[in-house]
């Protein structure tokens, strides 16, 4: 009997438990059908808002700024050489590098032992032919004497052979006398002949001497320059730069000994490309003189200057590219040859503008323009010049309107922001409170007591409450946690 209750009662709870299983296989088929069989809930998404600094769109006349880079240069350059060969003496204490000159200053002088030698000798030559000059004078006048003497010679024997000539036609006189008048007229006439041949060597005479006195100053002029040429003297006022000489050193002809640099006369030459070339240029061609602004950025000390567009390179060097422009410098102090400059000159104005952050414009030249229910739009607009951080645009029918200053990879059209305007309020300041020191010490408490707050948060947070006043929103924030 036992053994048969023992059955029974196996085959309840059997059974009890197949029923249970089954009911459960039929609730979870109901539960999976039920589920299959609802219609699928779609979350409500909410919109993303993003905050962007918006400026307003002003269109007007704006003049830009082209910008480049150039090189200070003098206008105004000598190079010293010596006219002569010798040994240097007499070295002005100016004569060094940097040394400030006046012109006509002596500088240095070569030994001019030679020069003045040769000076001396020139001027003796010239005594001698001076001299001989003077000596052909006299010569040319007594010559011119004796040539007198002579014809009167002449004339004496031609009256005394017509003396003769009619005795013997009244047969006084004889043939014989005749004759001898006739021999003696005839060697008087040869006398005139010598004499104008010796006046005709004296006047030769005066004209070699004076050949010989104008050969002689010459010469002298000649020493005289040579002389001059041991002297080097300065050209006009101005610096000195590359020298290498010192008193005593042996220099030879040509050679260079320094530069004269004149710091009044300097010019700054800069190289822009063809396009903003094509900007400076009038109508006819020509290069407008623009004002130009010369700046030497010395770590964060500025040295500026103005100065006008002047002229332009002739042509444009192997392997370079654009237009090489040159300008003076009106008032260049502080500038020296070879300084590295930004040189800042204005174009013509360009009307119908705006001065937008170059940030607002993508690659396309597009940018988000804000439209109705603060969405965004996408517009293409024209830029015509990039001023540092800025950009010059035009576009139509965008007067008034607000873009977004800088764009992100997040933002697009269609997206709803909350735009932010430079006139916006300032947020204020947090409200502060005093603390009694019943109130301070339980804050202070808790917050040193407490083993889960970073230890960088606990020290700022502690020493915020050690000031008489505290941000009353960080004690309702300890406050609710204590």
């Amino acid at each position: 009997m036992r053994f048969l209750g023992k059955s029974l009662m196996g085959l309840v709870l059997l059974a009890l438990t197949l029923g249970l299983l089954l009911w459960s296989g039929v609730t979870v088929r109901d539960a999976v059908l039920a589920r299959l069989n609802e219609e699928p809930r779609v979350p409500q998404a909410r919109e993303r808002v993003f905050t962007v600094n918006v400026v307003p769109l002003e269109f007007q006349t704006v003049t830009p700024d082209l910008a480049a880079f150039g090189e200070v240069q003098s206008r105004r350059t000598l190079e010293i050489r010596a006219a002569a060969s010798g040994t240097l003496i007499d070295l002005d204490p100016a004569f060094v590098e940097g040394g400030q000159v006046e012109e006509g200053q002596l500088l240095a002088r070569i030994d001019p032992a030679d020069a003045q030698s040769a000076l001396d000798r020139a001027e003796s030559d010239l005594l001698d032919a001076e001299a001989e000059s003077r000596e052909a004078g006299r010569a040319i006048v007594l010559a011119r004497d004796e040539l007198a003497a002579a014809e009167e010679q002449v004339d004496l024997r031609d009256r005394a052979l017509q003396r003769q000539r009619d005795l013997l036609q009244r047969n006084v006189g004889t043939t014989a006398a005749l004759e001898d008048a006739e021999l003696a007229l005839s060697s008087a006439r040869q006398a005139v002949l010598t004499r104008r041949q010796a006046l005709a060597s004296a006047e030769a005479r005066i004209d070699q001497a004076a050949t010989a006195t104008r050969r002689a100053e010459i010469a002298r002029d000649e020493a005289r320059r040579r002389l001059a040429d041991t002297e080097i003297r300065a050209q006009f006022a101005g610096t000195l730069s590359d020298v290498t000489v010192v008193a005593g050193r042996l220099v030879s002809t040509n050679e260079q000994l320094a530069q004269l640099v004149d710091p009044g006369a300097l010019e700054v030459a800069f190289r822009v490309s063809t396009q903003q070339y094509a900007r400076l240029i009038d109508e006819a061609g020509q290069l407008r003189p623009s004002p130009v602004t010369v700046t030497l950025d010395i770590y964060g000390t500025n040295i500026t200057a103005t100065g006008q567009l002047s002229r332009e390179g002739a042509s444009v060097g192997a392997g370079q590219t654009g237009r090489l422009l040159f300008a003076s410098l009106d008032a260049p102090r502080g500038f020296k040859p070879g300084d590295f400059v930004t040189v800042t000159l204005q174009e013509p104005p360009l009307p119908y503008v705006a001065r937008i952050p170059a940030a607002a414009v993508d690659a396309a030249d597009e940018v988000l323009v804000l439209a109705e229910g603060d969405r965004l739009e996408a517009v293409t607009v024209q830029v015509l010049r990039r001023q540092g951080d800025d950009v010059l645009i035009r576009a139509r029918d965008l007067a008034g309107r607000e873009v977004v200053a800088a764009r992100t990879p997040l933002l697009g059209a269609g997206i709803k922001v909350n735009p932010l305007r430079a006139g916006n309020a300032a947020p204020e300041a947090p409200e502060m409170v005093e603390l009694s020191e019943e109130r301070r010490a339980k804050l202070v408490a808790f917050v040193e007591g407490n083993t889960r707050m970073p230890a960088e948060a606990k020290t700022r947070i502690l020493a915020q409450l050690q000031q008489p006043q505290v941000p009353a929103e960080m004690i309702e924030r300890i406050e609710s946690r204590m």
